[in-house]
């Protein structure tokens, strides 16, 4: 029973119509093969027809699904977009300034139009064995204004960010969801404490342990969604370089 309900419908198809022009051969073959010849290559023609059916369908359902492939890719950019441009961008470049060892991976996240695939991956292969840290404690004044003004900025964009969580067009990108869910965990670990000025040094510890877990998440993601703008929306990218928290001489207003 479990094969059964696991088959997919092609598969089920496929078997069928296979099964429908074996037998309707067997039938030419035994009625017409010795008394009528022309009857029979007529008839193995038609014994034929549910595999042409069967190549006409897949091929159909092919096109079909790599156009809604397509569709759906487009939709879920468009929202990864969305988070970018509303919250993905401004708490990067609020986490850039507190990661004391941004110069050691800096080459390798200045994106420009010149960069090809090649230069993704190996940015994407620099980043992903990169010993994230970022220097926050509750020693620091402008740690405790990093906190409280983040905390701030993420529970005003709670709405945002669960808007997101539900969008089904995310089921299929694992990474872009497992920064959802972190970015939403630490708003909630933000927001559960009224005073942040006055932390045991284990609960500052704890609070960079989720800020790290989503910011080498958001450099992954902002990575392959710049490769993403500049494949298809090259005006999109462009504004996204003159931003680009890692340059230093990044100037939205274009130089001459």
């Amino acid at each position: 029973m479990k094969i059964g309900k696991n088959m997919s419908w092609k598969l089920k198809l496929g078997i069928i119509l296979v099964f429908i022009s074996f037998i309707l051969y067997i039938i030419l073959y035994f009625v017409f093969h010795e008394l009528h010849h022309q009857l029979f290559l007529l008839g193995i023609d038609l014994a034929f027809v549910p595999l042409e059916v069967l190549f006409v369908v897949l091929l159909i359902e092919t096109a079909i699904g790599e156009r809604e492939k397509r569709v759906m890719l487009e939709k879920m950019n468009m929202v990864i977009g969305t988070f970018f441009s509303e919250v993905g961008s401004e708490l990067l470049t609020r986490m850039t300034s507190f990661d004391p060892d941004t110069d050691k991976i800096r080459n390798s996240l200045l994106v420009n139009a010149n960069w090809s695939s090649e230069d993704y991956q190996r940015a994407i292969r620099e980043i992903e064995k990169f010993d994230y840290t970022l220097k926050i404690s509750g020693d620091d004044a402008a740690s405790l204004v990093f906190l409280e003004t983040t905390k701030e900025f993420l529970v005003q964009n709670r709405k945002f960010l669960l808007g997101l969580l539900e969008n089904p067009n995310l089921l299929e990108h694992e990474t872009f969801t497992d920064l959802l869910r972190a970015v939403f965990h630490l708003t909630e670990e933000l927001e559960s404490r009224h005073d942040l000025t006055n932390l045991t040094r284990a609960d500052y510890m704890h609070l960079v342990g989720d800020m790290v877990r989503v910011y080498s998440i958001l450099i992954y993601e902002w990575l392959r969604y710049m490769e993403y703008l500049m494949v298809n929306y090259p005006y999109l990218f462009s504004l996204a370089v003159r931003k680009n928290p890692f340059d230093p001489e990044a100037s939205v207003e274009i130089r001459e």
